[in-house]
């Protein structure tokens, strides 16, 4: 790969890591700080979950911490599972019976996360530069 493809690999991860994970940040603020999160956890109810409070601030937490992490770069695989596993729901459980249309959003954002656990952050990334630094 020339150096110029690989710098337009790693700018264009950085591009997504950033407007994903703001993007999906946002989603989850209204539900964290917000004050809606009564009407999420009901919400998970009527989706037949165990626990319901507990997997509504997993899946809230999940779109507000998991998009800043992708933000940064930091713990990106693993917060691009977790927002994958939220959007999944959204879209195939939430949304199952929607027009495309209403589901579209949460299948990018799991499209992304999908492609983000694949990849990892790129090299404008903490998790490059803890790689780097413990690396050698």
């Amino acid at each position: 790969m020339s150096r110029a493809a690989n710098k337009g690999l790693h700018v264009g991860l950085l591009w997504l890591r950033v407007l994903m994970g703001f993007g999906m940040a946002y989603h989850g603020f209204g539900k964290v700080f917000g004050g809606n999160m009564d009407g999420f956890i009901q919400g998970v109810t009527n989706l037949g979950f165990p626990k319901p409070e507990i997997f509504a601030w997993a899946a809230a937490l999940s779109e507000f911490g998991g998009g800043l992490l992708i933000v940064i770069g930091l713990l990106t695989r693993p917060a691009a599972l977790f927002v994958l596993c939220t959007m999944f729901v959204a879209a195939f459980m939430q949304h199952s019976g929607d027009p495309f249309k209403d589901k579209e959003l949460a299948l990018a954002y799991l499209v992304i996360a999908g492609a983000l656990m694949m990849t990892g952050a790129g090299r404008y990334s903490l998790d490059d530069k803890i790689k780097k630094k413990y690396s050698g």
